[in-house]
């Protein structure tokens, strides 16, 4: 398969993006591709698209350039698991799916970009239902003074030791459970 102009287009917005073309930014975007084609996925301007990585790697820049995933709007999410697998909601249809990296033929770094994107993105990856629920949309939390550095934290990231409010790098957190 070869990429089509307007393909094309969205992979040097992609490249752009991340800095570089390599084998990890061409796994994103065709996972990103073959999201939109399975889900009836666009541009998420909102949380209308969510995607769960599995891993913190180079394709995650395609998969924001793609499908406009990101951190700061909430609806680009980690499960840090370390695999190149991602799992994909869209918010509109509740529909969802989870794609796993099959194994990729062995080959020089350099080659692996160019065959990445020779492939139907269909043959790239196991299409499996997603095993956790939805994340509940972005949330807006009141933020308040750690009692010790000062800084202000979000209500979620605050502790209550012995009466006082304490983010999570002052706190002295409780793990005697493993």
């Amino acid at each position: 398969m070869i990429l089509n102009l307007e393909e094309q287009k969205l992979w040097e917005r992609c490249a752009g993006f991340h800095g570089h073309t390599c084998g990890g930014l061409a796994i994103g975007f065709q996972a990103a591709r073959r999201a939109a084609a399975l889900l009836g996925l666009t541009f998420s301007k909102d949380e209308e698209v969510v995607c769960v990585a599995e891993n913190d790697a180079c394709g995650i820049d395609a998969i924001q350039t793609v499908l406009g995933c990101s951190a700061g709007k909430g609806n680009l999410l980690f499960r840090m698991r370390g695999k190149q697998a991602f799992s994909f909601f869209n918010r509109k249809t509740g529909q969802s799916v989870r794609l796993v990296l099959r194994p990729v033929p062995e080959m020089p770094r350099g080659e692996r970009r160019d065959w990445m994107l020779s492939q139907d993105p269909a043959t790239l990856f196991d299409e499996k239902p997603v095993d956790f629920e939805l994340p509940e949309p972005a949330r807006l939390f009141e933020s308040h003074p750690c009692e010790v550095c000062g800084e202000m934290t979000a209500e979620p990231y605050l502790r209550l030791e012995q009466g006082r409010r304490l983010c999570l790098s002052c706190a002295h957190l409780y793990s005697r459970f493993f």
